[in-house]
């Protein structure tokens, strides 16, 4: 929660409130109402390179933006990447799930094994 409510940025799910009681934390997030990238690959057949590029293009901005801010998000997969609205001309993808998030400073390596197995980077594996 620290994280996300640092963060401001078109293509980051937005963080507004929290409420906490003895048993639970509630966060409230912005209403993504389109579904994951995990749902539309498997509703395709193909992909254009047009549309690779609309797509990847905002969440590498995404991703620049949080490391410029010295955060590593962690957890990048489709599932985590949801569209604000069904509709194709309009909806903008952004990241979510920002629980593997963490502050990485210059001199900092990422080594510790998290995320989910299935997307790990083969170079956290082999060590």
């Amino acid at each position: 929660m620290e994280i996300l409510s640092k963060v401001d940025h078109p293509n980051i799910i937005k963080f507004y409130e929290y409420f906490e009681d003895s048993r639970s934390i509630l966060i409230v997030l912005e209403l993504m109402t389109g579904g994951e990238l995990f749902d539309v690959i498997n509703s395709k057949t193909h992909f254009s390179e047009l549309e690779v590029a609309d797509t990847i293009r905002p969440i590498i901005d995404a991703i620049r933006y949080c490391h410029s801010m010295g955060i590593v998000h962690r957890d990048i997969k489709p599932e985590n990447l949801l569209y604000s609205t069904k509709d194709p001309s309009s909806r903008i993808i952004k990241i979510s799930d920002f629980g593997f998030a963490r502050y990485l400073t210059q001199e900092e390596l990422a080594r510790t094994l998290c995320g989910t197995p299935y997307y790990v980077a083969p170079e956290i594996l082999e060590k």
